[in-house]
């Protein structure tokens, strides 16, 4: 299967929000996610730069999410 890229925060925003995390709050250019499980993560929104596949992975990680999952979701 397909290695993770850079993606959009608002694509790993929909993303999340598709799988049930909703928006906690937002502090200035940070997205801070909850899950109703417990799980809280936040998501850096910059204009016009993508999340390093890095962080995308360590995003997935944290919210206990398959990395195979997501790239199912991303068509990859």
């Amino acid at each position: 299967m397909s290695q993770l890229g850079n993606v959009s925060a608002s694509l790993m925003i929909k993303f999340l929000e598709e799988k049930g995390f909703k928006q906690s709050r937002q502090k200035v250019s940070h997205v801070f996610f909850r899950h109703p499980a417990g799980k809280t993560d936040v998501v850096p929104v910059h204009k016009g730069e993508d999340l390093g596949k890095g962080l995308v992975s360590r995003i997935l990680r944290d919210m206990a999410i398959e990395k195979e999952a997501f790239l199912k979701w991303l068509g990859r």
